[in-house]
């Protein structure tokens, strides 16, 4: 939806002139009695003059603004260059009406009408002066905001000053480096995009071609000695475990970007969860050689989430753990309770996180070059995106870091229930 803002009521701009007008009236005439000492008589008739005369100038100048001539002009420069005309017409006006009033002499008149024109062709000049000035600077933000529609993010205004243009240009450069940020990010992810499409549509032909051909030896009776044919079941069963760990992946990540990911909230028991989420990579680890193992602290049960979902987050946590860490290596995992809630730590002793990927490997198309390797069945690169959806879903906070030792801790943090 379009919004625009205006900068002042149609009410504020003419009461401030009127304020104006009123200060300048009874400014003139302190003036007039401090300078001049004169009988009442003069002060009153001194007091009808201006006000008369200020009356006028209010008249014309609020017809000038009713009428929307300040916006007729093509220029800015045209705009104040007139303003200053007006004002040095209003100042003839006044002053000449004024004397002629008070019984000033023609010659005095006279004198006075060749200073007064005198003065405000000085203050024309001075004016078209300072507005060609000022509607340069602002040619300068016009001629950069062309040139970023056109695609040149690498514009910027030169600011000079403090004023309100100043503060403009500033402003100006604080957005077209956001967007310049924002077109970045947005190349970055799109090439992300394409990687993951095609690592994807890769993880997806590779072990079903495995298990097409696999399939094909058992039925076509080319593999006759059970203990093999067994070895064939088992190679085709993981490799349907892993389709179906991929397309339950994309379902949720779907999900997630379709903002349909409810959470089914109630009181359940963190430390069981965690036991069960070990359990299932009980005999993966112990064919990898990997020593696994997790403690809670009985103070963080129970916990207010969404077993399903919190449940997703510590077996793609833990996933993650056991594919980037050697066989002889370690994953652990434990919980305990802190200020405002519950927090999960996930630690292994794999080479770590590189510094490139540290800030980037919860992003949803991004996928680090080590998680490519399928050796031990990695991952699609979804799986720390899905968690920290589901984390950020429950009102909490997830993170990575290398540990001093060796390795990564992954961790995240519920609210307290």
């Amino acid at each position: 939806m379009n919004t625009t803002t205006s900068m002042h009521s149609p009410v504020t701009l003419p009461l401030r002139f009127l304020i104006g007008v009123i200060i300048a009236v009874v400014g003139g005439l302190l003036l007039f009695l401090a300078f001049l000492d004169p009988p009442l008589n003069d002060l009153g008739a001194m007091a009808l003059f201006l006000t008369a005369t200020a009356l006028l100038s209010v008249a014309a100048v609020y017809l000038v603004y009713r009428l929307g001539w300040l916006h007729y002009s093509p220029r800015l420069s045209w705009t104040l260059l007139g303003g200053y005309g007006f004002a040095s017409l209003l100042t003839f006006l006044n002053v000449f009406v004024t004397a002629r009033l008070m019984f000033a002499s023609d010659h005095d008149l006279r004198l006075a009408a060749v200073l007064l024109i005198f003065a405000g062709g000085i203050a024309t000049a001075l004016g078209y002066f300072l507005s060609t000035a000022l509607s340069e600077k602002i040619r300068w933000v016009g001629r950069a905001a062309a040139a970023i529609a056109e695609g040149k993010r690498s514009v910027r205004v030169e600011v000079v000053g403090r004023d309100e243009l100043a503060q403009l240009g500033h402003t100006f450069n604080r957005m077209v480096a956001r967007l310049e940020e924002a077109e970045r990010h947005q190349l970055e992810t799109e090439q992300l995009r394409r990687n993951l499409l095609a690592w994807i549509g890769h993880d997806l032909r590779t072990p079903l071609a495995s298990i097409q051909a696999l399939v094909e030896a058992l039925t076509d009776g080319i593999v006759t000695e059970p203990s093999k044919a067994q070895h064939y079941l088992r190679t085709v069963q993981r490799d349907a475990a892993s389709l179906s760990s991929l397309i339950d992946e994309l379902f949720e990540m779907a999900q997630i970007e379709a903002g349909g990911l409810h959470l089914n909230r109630q009181p359940i028991s963190l430390s069981d969860l965690i036991s069960d989420t070990l359990e299932s990579f009980a005999v993966r680890c112990e064919e990898l050689e990997i020593a696994l193992s997790g403690s809670a602290d009985p103070r963080v049960d129970p916990v207010w989430v969404d077993p399903g979902l919190i449940g997703r987050v510590l077996t793609n946590l833990v996933g993650n753990a056991v594919r980037h860490t050697p066989q002889g290596g370690s994953v652990s995992v434990t919980a305990q309770r802190v200020v405002g809630g519950v927090r999960v730590d996930v630690y292994d002793s794999g080479p770590g996180i590189p510094a490139e990927s540290l800030s980037k490997v919860f992003e949803q198309f991004y996928r680090g070059e080590q998680s490519r390797s399928r050796a031990k069945g990695g991952g699609s690169g979804l799986g720390l995106a899905i968690a920290k959806a589901v984390v950020e879903a429950h009102g909490g906070a997830i993170g990575a870091e290398n540990r001093f030792e060796g390795g990564a801790r992954f961790y995240f943090v519920l609210p307290g229930s």
